[in-house]
């Protein structure tokens, strides 16, 4: 099995955080991993994106010339980054933000509406943990069980709160198909 994952969006959303956390997830599960981020100089705000892959076998190139599945946080993401889901694919979209009135009818785009899930759950920045839960009904190599290892690790133990608050968002992701 393996995922070919793309994940983007504006700095200071969480898009590298997200890639953490599916990388995480997959060497916990003891897959071979690859995670690569890409940002611009900006601190908050730029552009940010990164690639991740999860595989059962070795991993023979870590360029990616089309994701199986992807998250994109805001507009300029998923104008560039629609192109790049394969055939059969799927790509999670922050509906909240993004106009998806411009799609490709051999891929399957999932709208979520993650801005005003995440302000529900009484923390904006969650948007992306919304995704991610979304995504993971799309993936073979990770899981909520995965997740939730990762989530532990990364962000730590001594951050119980910022945990619970993490998995509560990919949680409500999850029913979205």
């Amino acid at each position: 099995m393996i995922d070919k994952i793309v994940l983007a969006g504006f700095g200071g959303q969480g898009v590298l955080f997200l890639g953490k956390i599916l990388a995480y997830a997959g060497m916990l599960d003891e897959r071979q991993v690859c995670w690569i981020p890409s940002y611009g100089p900006e601190m908050r705000g730029g552009t940010a994106n990164c690639s991740v892959i999860i595989s059962d076998h070795e991993i023979n190139s870590t360029v990616l010339e089309y994701a199986d599945a992807g998250i994109v946080l805001n507009q300029p993401a998923y104008e560039k980054f629609l192109p790049f889901i394969k055939p059969g694919g799927a790509l999670i979209v922050n509906s909240s933000i993004v106009d998806t009135a411009n799609t490709r009818q051999d891929i399957q785009v999932i709208s979520v509406p993650a801005s005003e899930i995440a302000k529900e759950l009484g923390n904006p920045s969650l948007g992306n943990m919304v995704c991610l839960g979304t995504l993971l009904n799309h993936l073979q190599t990770a899981n909520l069980v995965s997740i939730q290892k990762s989530v532990d690790k990364v962000v730590g133990s001594t951050k119980s709160h910022l945990c619970q608050s993490n998995l509560a968002a990919v949680e409500k992701g999850l029913t979205y198909q």
